[in-house]
């Protein structure tokens, strides 16, 4: 066992496994995201410094929050080496596909990878069509946490409305109606 658990570290291969393994927990159905408390939530808002807040996609584009004031923000601060982030990130590509094209609904999933390639490397190989960003200025404080993966959920009028420390799982329709729900209002 650990001639395979030291081969799984030295290949690099540990964190595809045990992100396999946590992402057959999210099929329990114990980590689903909390439907129940997502519309009690009542978190800071964000300021006009918090929306400066600047970001950089694979392609190079310099963008800002402030560039998305007034929709309905999915931000998910992940890394490419987190095995949790892995197991999640097919859970938030179904909750893209279904809410993702509404013009009031933007992604900002935030790749805290230091080295950029392999995070291009892991959406590219995995197919994943949502958009990912990468910093290009401090994260504001509001959205900072010592734990990755961590989700937030920001209203059209800027208030962070979800927050979750930790794995969970974003494909139910109970969370994508929500989204649409709150981009309608």
């Amino acid at each position: 066992i650990g001639t395979v658990v030291l081969l799984l570290y030295v290949t690099g291969l540990h964190t595809q496994v045990i992100g396999t393994l946590q992402r057959a927990m999210l099929w329990t159905g114990f980590f689903d995201a909390d439907t129940s408390q997502i519309a009690t939530t009542k978190g800071p808002h964000l300021t006009n410094r918090d929306y400066n807040f600047a970001l950089e996609d694979a392609d190079g584009s310099q963008t800002t929050l402030a560039d998305r004031k007034g929709e309905v923000l999915f931000v998910n601060v992940w890394a490419s080496w987190c095995p949790p982030c892995v197991a999640e990130m097919p859970t938030i590509e179904t909750l893209y596909e279904a809410v993702g094209q509404n013009p009031n609904i933007s992604f900002i999933m935030l790749s805290m990878d230091q080295n950029r390639e392999k995070a291009v490397s892991f959406m590219e190989n995995r197919g994943f069509a949502m958009p990912y960003h990468f910093p290009q200025s401090p994260l504001p404080v509001k959205l900072q946490s010592q734990y990755l993966p961590t989700t937030y959920v920001i209203s059209k009028k800027g208030q962070i409305v979800y927050q979750k420390e930790g794995i969970a799982d974003y494909s139910s329709p109970n969370f994508a109606q929500w989204m649409r729900d709150l981009a309608e209002n």
